[in-house]
């Protein structure tokens, strides 16, 4: 009787201990605690593998535990990721959606449980449910872009080539929106002619589009980000284009992914003479395409960056701080406060100053360097 009596105090110890444990976690006090969640959009891409890394990086120096996820571009496996972070009692969910308005589910559920949500680098739009934005200055980069092609025209008339990136990312048209304010005066004024978009062709004395409007251009041109998309897309465009559309020419491209594929096209149509290509991220990949000079430039944003700009903003949250914002932008239903991050424009000529001996890449993953 007594041996009984003892096994059922043990017992009853053990399981007043477990709850205790459980109810610790579910506080967040537990050792197993995920205070901050992070959700990128795809592990097939080289810039967010980056990401990825820098994350891993910051977070070294918190005392905050995370976990990273990926989405592989699908809304659904975000939402699914979101869930299971919310489910291990994250206070802050940083996420980069594949589709803006797709996530706007999955942001809603994280608020429901009083979890401050972080857009980051893509804006997450048409709900409520985003507190704070961490970002590029996305309208800087396509006027860097553009500014770049303007800066090496060969005109008046030559041929220009307008590529974008996807229509369910915000991003592209704010690339594109900044992109049309240096490109459409060089259009009204005869030195670029639009080479393959009809929509932008009737629209280039239009110095500032509504989305409605970007959005006929960007669904024409777009690539969704997709190397092989934009491949098949430049193909078509230089079989259909007349001998008035070559020569020397320069082309808008959206990121560095696209601009490889493009570039690999254009040079091997014997009747482009020449061709001046822009890009965005500064993939170890298209770094090699500047220094052999199969590309021309890349929008650099150093994630290291933007990635500590993002967990800072979350230590100061999990701290109960306020976070330091630059700015806002309106997502269709709000405008989200935003810290801003600045971009800096690489070519052949500085390649060696702004990635190698920032330390961003190693001298010894290039050559010809």
């Amino acid at each position: 009787m007594m041996k009984s009596l003892k096994s059922i105090a043990l017992a009853l110890t053990v399981i007043m201990l477990s709850m205790l444990v459980a109810a610790c976690n579910a506080n967040g006090s537990g050792s197993g605690k995920i205070s901050v969640g992070i959700v990128l959009p795809t592990k097939d891409e080289e810039r967010w593998v980056q990401d990825e890394q820098r994350f891993k990086d910051a977070i070294k120096d918190t005392k905050y535990k995370t976990e990273i996820l990926f989405s592989q571009g699908s809304p659904a496996k975000e939402k699914e990721n979101v869930e299971t972070l919310i489910n291990k009692g994250i206070k802050v969910l940083i996420i980069c959606p594949p589709d803006g308005d797709a996530a706007a589910a999955a942001v809603e559920a994280a608020k429901k449980e009083d979890i401050t949500v972080i857009s980051y680098d893509r804006l997450i739009t048409n709900t409520e449910a985003v507190d704070y934005y961490v970002t590029f200055d996305s309208v800087a980069v396509g006027e860097a872009q553009a500014q770049y092609l303007v800066d090496h025209a060969k005109g008046p008339g030559q041929p220009l080539y307008l590529y974008a990136g996807a229509a369910t990312d915000n991003n592209a048209f704010l690339f594109f929106e900044g992109a049309w304010n240096v490109l459409q005066p060089k259009i009204a004024d005869g030195t670029f002619k639009i080479a393959n978009s009809s929509e932008a062709e009737a629209l280039k004395d239009t110095a500032k589009l509504s989305r409605d409007q970007m959005s006929k251009i960007v669904g024409q041109v777009t690539t969704s980000w997709e190397p092989n998309e934009a491949k098949n897309k430049a193909q078509t465009h230089l079989t259909a284009a007349g001998a008035d559309m070559k020569g020397d020419v320069v082309i808008l491209a959206p990121n560095d992914g696209t601009s490889r594929a493009i570039a690999d096209v254009f040079a091997t149509d014997s009747a482009v003479t020449s061709y001046v290509i822009s890009g965005q991220d500064a993939d170890k990949a298209s770094i090699q395409y500047i220094i052999d000079g199969d590309q021309s430039m890349t929008v650099f944003k150093d994630v290291r960056t933007l990635v500590n700009d993002a967990m800072g903003m979350a230590v100061s949250i999990l701290d109960g701080k306020e976070p330091e914002t630059t700015g806002s932008y309106p997502n269709g239903m709000i405008d989200v406060p935003a810290k801003q991050t600045d971009v800096i424009v690489v070519e052949q000529s500085n390649v060696k100053e702004k990635l190698i001996d920032s330390g961003y890449y190693e001298a010894s993953e290039f050559t010809g360097l």
